[in-house]
This record gives structure tokens, sequence and C-alpha cells, in this order.
């Protein structure tokens, strides 16, 4: 079925949200669509949230539907249909600015309106298209019509296989566009040509404030992208948050990352969970730490620091840093002796406030110590993914549900965010890190 085109739709403009639900009843009526129970449904719910929690409606709304939302039964996600007259019916309403479909059926036809989304609406400033169907074909459309579109802000692709080719066409992309401060390609497949020509591209723009290029597919052992990244990062001064998850670095290539942020005086949010870096690679960061006061979060969960690159984080911490916030370094194989030296340097350190530390080797002496920080209220509970119990006289730690990305992949289906132990994974770093 051909797209339907906007123009001919003889709707006034909305001023609220309150009628949204009913407007696509009118949508569907109108275009002989069968209603999608699972999206009225949820229009309904945030219809209500709305109604509960505002006295009037806020000045930018996010229309979610999520397909993974399990609350409403049964889950029928959307497919390109479906989505396309989601689209008629937010149109006539400006205070809708955001749009979130991510784990739906969208496909590289739907992919067509979202290019009608792009041009069409112009007060669209987040899209969230976070794993559906849509594959190079569709990346392509997407990342061409932002070369016009000059008011998104905030895209998410993570998830869509868009592949190798799909990558360029988005790096070619940022050669042109200069409003997108934004963009989620992880687990998209990127190969290492679109990762260098994205690294490239950065160099020179100027509007991009996060990006994120999780689990690419690397088949080379030499690095060769985190070079480029490294390069990109000694020039690139707009640049606060980037995401380097998954990309097989070792130990090469957290040192080129080191030496390249002594240069760079705008990034605050470094990750690189999940990767190959050992002890050694902790020289370096900690040297980064003693002379950089601009990282306000790292993310080394997943490696394998241990003791002896503990001890040199700790001692940058304890005696020259002032910047960092929040750290994590969930299961890096660290014991007693490491653990230890964090809890010393934060008798020194004022600054870091949020600290994970889950998955590690606990032993009595690093609950007690933690332990005492969390009651003279160095450390608060909300800060911390382990919270003391003590069993037969001797302490133990249970795990808390929080952590620097814990709605990363997922957020609640209604309420709201509650602060930085459980922050949104993928945004611009605030001031303060109880995001």
């Amino acid at each position: 079925m051909e797209g339907l085109d906007f123009t001919p739709l003889p709707m006034a403009v909305a001023s609220t949200f309150i009628d949204l639900p009913q407007n696509y009843q009118t949508m569907c009526r109108l275009f002989l669509r069968e209603e999608n129970s699972f999206l009225l449904q949820t229009l309904l719910l945030q219809e209500m949230e709305y109604i509960k929690n505002y006295k009037g409606y806020p000045d930018e709304i996010t229309v979610k539907v999520a397909g993974n939302n399990h609350l409403i039964m049964p889950v029928q996600r959307l497919t390109d249909q479906d989505f396309e007259v989601l689209l008629y019916t937010i149109k006539p309403y400006p205070n809708i600015t955001g749009l979130d479909v991510r784990y739906n059926l969208l496909t590289d036809y739907g992919a067509n309106h979202v290019v009608k989304l792009l041009e069409e609406f112009q007060n669209i400033t987040y899209l969230n298209l976070m794993f559906n169907d849509i594959e190079t074909d569709g990346g392509e459309k997407i990342a061409k019509a932002l070369h016009r579109n000059t008011t998104l802000k905030y895209l998410r692709m993570t998830g869509n296989k868009i592949d190798n080719k799909g990558g360029m066409f988005f790096a070619t992309m940022l050669q042109i566009n200069s409003s997108l401060e934004k963009l989620d390609l992880g687990d998209c497949d990127l190969g290492i040509q679109s990762l260098i020509a994205l690294a490239t591209v950065l160099t020179k723009n100027k509007s991009m404030r996060g990006i994120n290029l999780n689990r690419p597919l690397l088949k080379s052992e030499q690095e060769e992208s985190t070079v480029h990244i490294s390069h990109m990062l000694k020039i690139n001064s707009s640049l606060i948050e980037i995401h380097l998850c998954k990309h097989d670095m070792k130990n090469f290539g957290m040192e080129q990352l080191c030496k390249a942020l002594l240069l760079n005086t705008s990034l605050r949010y470094l990750d690189v969970s999940c990767n190959r870096i050992t002890r050694d690679a902790m020289k370096y960061l900690g040297e980064l730490l003693k002379r950089n006061n601009v990282l306000e979060v790292i993310d080394l969960s997943s490696n394998r620091i241990e003791d002896e690159g503990s001890l040199y984080l700790t001692e940058a911490l304890a005696y020259y840093n002032t910047s960092l916030k929040a750290l994590s370094v969930v299961s890096n194989n660290i014991s007693g002796e490491g653990l230890t030296a964090f809890s010393e340097a934060l008798k020194t350190n004022n600054t870091l406030s949020n600290l994970y530390i889950w998955g590690n080797k606990f032993d009595n002496e690093t609950c007690a110590a933690f332990s005492n920080l969390i009651k003279t209220g160095r450390l608060k509970l909300e800060n911390i993914d382990v919270e003391p119990y003590v069993v037969d006289d001797l302490m133990y730690f249970a795990e808390l549900s929080h952590g620097i990305k814990k709605h990363y992949y997922w957020t609640p289906s209604y309420g709201e965010i509650e602060g930085a132990s459980t922050n949104a994974g993928f945004a611009i770093v605030p001031t303060n890190p109880n995001m």
C-alpha cells in the first residue's frame, strides 16, 4: 500500500494531549484501517497519567509506544501501517516533541514514514526507533532525510541492523546536518569502515554532543577504529559523551584514548565497558585522571583491571582528581586490596559521589569499609550498587538494582526515572551526576 499524503488532512491544530486516543480512532476510520488495540490502550494510559500528574499539559510531550510494554496485554507491536496512522494522529499537536516506538516491527518500508516525519513535522526533537527491523535501505532513507532536517536533536537507531553501509550513510549525513546533537548507533552491526568514517567526520562536526558506537562488528585485532576515534578526540571540542562498549579494546587502544584525552577539554562521559582492558592500561587512565579535571563519568564495567589497576586509579582519585563524579568498576576481578583502596580514596576525595562495584571479590574488610562510608553519609545507598547486611556476625553485600546504564535498553512504562543510580543510559551528562 502506498504511503498517504499528509497535505490534504483537514485537521485543526490541537493544543493539548487529552484527546489523542480519540483522534487515533478518528484516523483509523478515515483511512479504513483496523485499530491496533495495544496502541490505543497505550495512548489511553498516557492520557490518564498526564491527567493524574499534571494540572495542565507540559510544553513538551513524548508519545511512548514501546513494543516491550507487557503491562498492556496482549502485546500487538506496531507495523509500518500502524506507525503511519500514528503519525497522522500526532501531527496536529505542537506540544508533542518526542516519539518513542522502540521494540516494534517497523521495516525499510516503514522508514518511508520516518522520512515523512523528518521532512514535515517541525516540532519533533526526539525520535526513538530502537530495535525495530530497519536495515540498510531504511537507514539510507533516514540518513538522507536528515540532510534537510533542522529540528531533530536526538535519534536512536539502536539495534536496527543497518550494517556497515548504513553507517556510512550516517557518516555522510553528519557532514551536512548541523542540528543533530545525539546519535545512537549501538548494536547496529557497524563495520571498521563506517567507524573510521564517523570518527573522521566528527573532527569537523561541531554540533554533536553525544554518540553511541557500541558493539560494532570488527574483524581486525589492530584496533584501527580506536586509533581513529582517539585522533578525533584530540581535535573535537564539542563531544560531551562517547560510548565504546564491546569494541574488543585492549590496553593499546585504552592508552591511545587516554593520551588523546589529555588534550581534550570537553568530554565528560567515557564508556569503555565490556572490553579487554587490563591492569596495565590503568597506568594511563590514572595519569589522565591526575591531569584531566573535565571527565565526570567513566564506565569500566566488565573489564579486568584487578587490584593493581585499582591502585593506579585510587591514587589519582585520592590526591589529584576533582572532577570525576561517577565511576563503575563492576565485574573487574578486583579483590579486597583494590576495593579497600577505593574506600580509602573516598575519605579524601569529596567529588566522587556514585561508585558501582558489584561483581568483584568482597571480603569482610571490604564490606566493613563501605558500610562505614554509607553510615557516615559519604556514600548514599542510591549512589552505590551494594548494601551491607550481617549474618552470624559476618558482613556481606547484597546487590542493589543501581548502575550507570540500568535504563539503556528499557525504561519504566509509566512514571519518572528515579535518579542517577538508575539513569537513562545515553543522555548528555548533567552537571549533577544524579541524572
